[in-house]
């Protein structure tokens, strides 16, 4: 009797990170959603525990050889889990930084594409748009038996084309061959003879290879004079028929009136990361990066004052051009803008004349003859030249870049730009929107054999487009490079990718599937998780969102708190199990509790107005808005509807550059921005960690380790020793640990096997040496406090106002039950983001500053949200003004002030559709979060939500 397969994957005895011990049964082939506070343990159990056990046992099933090369993760911490299937991770962190990846590659569509183009494209002239025509030999005599049959032909080799030169020893080679006569300008000579040329004049010579009549008798005789033709020239055939007609027939993809010659048309021409397709300028990146003039030099300030912005102080450079001016008698006093065009040249790109230098070395002065080259010529030597890291982030500030004016962007060369299936180019194609592609591709006619080649290949694109615009990215074109997705966006493509492979029995694990989303798309999102858990597969949630929830099939809540008061289950159950149990989510999904904290009818009026105007970057139509100051505002609208193009390339690059005059990095287009002399600064608050290696952590980034380091030098038992702060850092030497530099553990490489971490022999894992950690503050040492969480900080150091003061912000922020010493890369991107609030709180109160934040409610289930809106409308009664990305109803209910982007993404976006408190976008908007919002505001006004006055 075969053995029934299990329809439930058992965990039992988790323990890995925060989790307690904990046993949890989960159903198969259905969708489940782990829910709960931020830093509950959702994560650990999805990814660190289940996922990681399902990757680890499949790669040791692979030979030792093949698990060299993997990165194999270790054993979680679980006594056992039975019922597991292969799993696949869909994560919002796994992304590329590579340049050359796109939304195409990424989704192998564009190789789908390079495939349709490179069998059945037809190559047209660039620069005639002439369709180009080529002929194998036997197609060459069927047009000449068909067209010509009866009729005398000749047929030539046509050697030269349009070519000075007198060609005597070509005439002496063509006569070597045992060829008799030539038709040269049009005249036929016997070989024999002297055939005078002018030298610089142009000549075109043909080979006169045979003469007959065009008949089916004498294909063969035909087909040897062609063949030999096309030997003899190169490809080309000429035949010349009795009256006078020419006929050039070539092998090759050729323009024989503007000279233009392709390659073999193959997928590998349209390939931008192949030298054989991308574009000559760009290499196939669609863009150059260079040091501009604009970002370099501040015009309004003079040559020796600050205009040339990286030659601060008494740079070298300056004396040169100082001892260049002097002995040129130039006067450089005025503002660099209103100097002479030649002057600003000179200042910029150098000059090749000698004149007297001086240079000292010591106290020695030397002299030579030398030249200035330039701010310009030496930003470029510089970063050519230098090995430091330092050096070239510094250098990075004054580059910027721009579109390649070859390509235009599409990164491929010419001749893979100029051939079209049906008229369309490979360019148009992968710069049309998903939703428009779509449409093209359906809408191709081509003849029967074409179709029938690519009838598979057109079947696949049509597949992979489709999944696409079904998980809401049809805004998106191809061309879109990766590293500029959002953590959402790139987990929905994984997801169209996963869809396409139409695998079965699989387990899905996905981390936030709707960040990013409107709730006009979440829709579309949750009927594609039915759709993979219909083909047989278990999809396993983490998510917060109230629609996707009430959708799925089963609910895991875990908590009850954070960090060390969580990583328990809380309750388990369907949705409407959950509405009636006791716990967190059961409120939010029934509707008697939202995230909302702001009094529906105390909305602040604005205190001023930033007006953009003629916003036109990306897919923005030239806009005007106005953003009021002095309250808390949301930026919002579908996916793609052009949100981060005004915020972060218009909004913030253009306040930026106004109010900081060092900050020279160009904003994005348009007209103007007014309104900002109100504002001292702005803060754009994103969710990038707060430190890219495994040393920076929240007590570094936040600055409260800084007074927690002073406070343990001032103690009696430093003083005596002599300790100073820096004793206490594990950054430096003299207080850390030498074995492990202040890391703690020791990593040990394993070959095949995953790196083992073991902790260090010599501190045991303190990271600080025995004479450090000998200095104690009420019981605990210097590692002791970066073991502690926020929260136990907060007790240790309650009576010292210069530390407490910041964790409590951090506490405040929701993330007391993060550890101070915990590595940054850990962190969450909601959770980096509101350790970045809570230090911008934390700062000496200054007010006039303009906070600008991308979906930070990210990762946050909506009693956190709750606690994320108190922390804004703070900042906001500080006497600051906050402007927020966001699609969260909760978030955009709680505002004062509402912009909505629209009406739909990519083409069909970039407009402003409403404007104004969330009841005037809610009663009088015409776009999808009026909709939304509408039936929202009605809910919680019936007494369906949970507010605070």
């Amino acid at each position: 009797m075969p053995r029934r397969v299990s329809q439930q994957i058992v965990v039992r005895g988790a323990r890995e990170h925060n989790l307690k011990d904990i046993d949890v049964t989960l159903p198969k082939e259905r969708i489940t959603v782990i829910t709960g506070p931020s830093g509950s343990g959702k994560s650990t159990l999805a990814f660190d525990t289940i996922y990681a056990e399902g990757q680890r046992r499949y790669i040791e099933s692979l030979s030792a050889y093949i698990r060299q090369f993997l990165g194999v993760q270790g054993k979680p911490d679980v006594e056992d889990i039975s019922g597991l299937s292969p799993a696949i991770a869909i994560e919002q962190r796994v992304h590329s930084h590579n340049p050359r990846s796109t939304v195409g590659t990424t989704t192998e569509i564009y190789d789908y594409l390079r495939l349709l183009f490179g069998r059945v494209g037809r190559p047209t002239c660039p620069s005639c748009g002439r369709e180009l025509q080529r002929h194998t030999l036997d197609e060459i005599v069927d047009v000449v038996l068909q067209q010509y049959s009866g009729s005398r032909l000749e047929i030539l080799a046509p050697v030269v084309r349009n070519q000075r030169g007198q060609f005597r020893n070509l005439f002496k080679q063509i006569q070597q061959k045992g060829y008799l006569r030539a038709r040269v300008d049009g005249t036929v000579f016997w070989l024999e003879e002297e055939i005078p040329l002018e030298k610089n004049a142009k000549h075109t010579i043909e080979i006169v290879l045979d003469r007959l009549r065009a008949a089916e008798e004498k294909r063969d005789r035909l087909s040897e004079a062609v063949q030999l033709a096309m030997q003899e020239s190169d490809g080309f055939v000429l035949l010349v028929v009795d009256g006078g007609s020419e006929h050039l027939f070539t092998e090759k993809y050729i323009c024989l009136d503007c000279g233009v010659a392709f390659p073999e048309i193959e997928p590998r021409l349209f390939s931008f990361n192949s030298p054989y397709g991308a574009c000559p300028d760009c290499h196939g990146l669609g863009s150059h990066e260079y040091f501009a003039e604009d970002i370099a030099v501040d015009p309004a300030l003079s040559v020796f004052d600050g205009a040339m912005l990286p030659w601060k102080g008494k740079h070298y450079m300056l004396r040169r051009l100082r001892q260049l001016a002097d002995a040129k008698g130039w006067d450089l006093s005025g503002a660099f803008g209103e100097l002479d065009e030649d002057l600003r040249q000179v200042v910029l790109y150098g000059s090749d004349e000698r004149v007297p230098m001086t240079f000292y070395e010591g106290s020695r002065e030397h002299s030579y003859m030398g030249r200035y080259e330039g701010l310009m010529h030496w930003l470029e030597r510089r970063w050519n030249e230098t090995e430091s890291e330092g050096v070239r982030e510094e250098l990075a500030r004054y580059r910027t870049e721009e579109l390649c004016q070859t390509c235009r962007g599409v990164r491929l060369r010419e001749e893979a730009r100029s051939v079209l299936v049906d008229g369309h180019s490979l360019p148009e194609l992968v710069s049309a929107s998903v939703e428009n592609l779509l449409e093209i591709l359906r809408s191709l006619r081509l003849g029967e054999t074409d179709r029938t080649i690519v009838h598979q290949v057109l079947e696949e694109l049509d597949k992979r487009v489709s999944f696409l615009a079904e998980v809401g990215l049809g805004y998106l074109t191809l061309l879109r490079r990766a590293d500029t997705l959002s953590g959402g966006e790139k987990q929905r493509i994984q997801l169209a990718t996963q869809i396409g492979s139409k695998l079965s029995g699989v387990l899905y694990v996905l981390d936030e599937p709707t960040v990013g989303l409107h709730p006009r798309d979440t829709g579309r999102l949750l009927n594609t998780l039915r759709e993979i858990r219909d083909l047989g597969n278990t999809v396993i949630v983490v998510e917060h969102d109230r629609d996707t929830m009430l959708a799925a099939d089963h609910l895991v809540e875990m908590g009850p708190g954070a960090g060390e008061q969580g990583g328990e289950i809380v309750a388990v159950g369907g949705p409407e199990e959950m509405q009636s149990r006791h716990c967190l989510s059961g409120p939010y999904l029934t509707g008697t509790a939202t995230g909302v904290v702001q009094s529906l009818a105390k909305r602040r009026p604005p205190t001023g107005w930033i007006a953009v105007a003629g916003a036109a970057e990306n897919n923005l139509q030239e806009i005007d808005v106005a953003f009021p100051t002095g309250v808390l505002a949301c930026l919002t609208g579908v996916s793609g509807s052009g949100k981060s193009s005004l915020m972060y390339e218009v909004l913030y690059k253009g306040l930026r550059r106004k109010l900081d005059r060092q900050y020279r990095v160009r904003p994005g287009a348009h007209r103007s921005v007014a309104g900002y002399e109100a504002l001292r600064n702005v803060v754009l608050i994103d969710q990038s960690p707060i430190g890219r290696t495994p040393r920076s952590n929240p007590a570094t980034y936040t600055g409260v380790f800084t007074p927690i380091r002073e406070l343990f030098a001032q103690l009696p038992e430093s003083r005596i020793r002599g300790y100073r702060p820096g004793r206490f850092s594990f950054n430096v030497k003299g207080g850390r640990c030498e074995a492990c530099k202040g890391d703690g553990v020791v990593k040990v490489s394993m070959l095949f096997l995953p790196d083992v971490y073991v902790t260090c022999d010599v501190c045991k894992g303190k990271r600080f040496n025995r004479e450090t950690l000998e200095v104690e503050h009420h019981g605990k040492n210097i590692s002791d406090i970066l073991e502690m969480t926020v929260d136990e900080a907060l007790e240790q150091f309650a009576d010292i106002p210069r530390i407490a003061g910041k964790l409590r912000v951090i506490s405040e922020a929701g993330l007391g039950y993060i550890r101070l010493g915990q590595s940054a890369t850990t962190l969450s991107g909601g959770e980096a983001q509101r350790v970045k609030l809570a230090t911008e709180l934390s700062k000496r109160f200054r007010g006039q500053t303009c906070y600008l934040l991308d979906e930070p409610t990210t990762g946050l289930h909506y009693t956190d949200v709750r606690k994320l809106l108190r922390l804004l409308h703070k900042l906001v009664d500080q006497g600051n003004s906050v402007l927020v990305i966001e699609h969260n109803l909760d978030v955009l209910a709680s505002a004062d002030y509402l912009v909505d982007l629209g009406p739909e993404g990519g083409e069909r976006g970039g407009t402003l559709v409403a404007a104004g408190t969330p009841e005037d976008v809610a009663a009088g908007g015409s776009g999808h979060t009026s909709a939304h919002l509408s039936r929202f505001l009605e809910q919680i006004g019936t007494g369906g939500g949970q507010q605070d006055g």
